[in-house]
């Protein structure tokens, strides 16, 4: 299973940090992803282009999480060389991250 099962994700920049947003499609799994969608295992997934740290925040009524990557854009949009300086594609990164298989509720079945 992966994130994009689950949620669908915008991302947006400041400076040289990345602000990725995580909502879930259905608030049954919003409990799922608080407990296995963890900044460490974000930073895992981004350890190839950014730096970190990762900061978690949960926004409970909207079912919805915002990931804060810092040193995550190549510096920035006036310095970074990347081809993307904006970060949007970031999204697709956090929608690949793979998550364990849970077991199914009486209410899955």
């Amino acid at each position: 299973m992966r994130v994009y099962d689950l949620a669908h994700s915008r991302t947006g920049d400041k400076g040289n940090t990345a602000n990725i947003s995580v909502i879930c499609y259905q608030e049954k799994d919003w409990e799922f992803l608080q407990r296995e969608l963890t900044p460490e295992r974000v930073m895992e997934a981004f350890r190839h282009i950014a730096r970190g740290p990762v900061r978690r925040y949960e926004l409970r009524n909207l079912k919805a999480f915002n990931f804060v990557i810092d040193n995550a854009l190549g510096g920035g949009v006036t310095v970074s060389l990347a081809q993307d300086i904006h970060g949007k594609s970031l999204c697709s990164v956090m929608l690949g991250i793979e998550l364990p298989d849970r077991e199914p509720t009486a209410a899955l079945r």
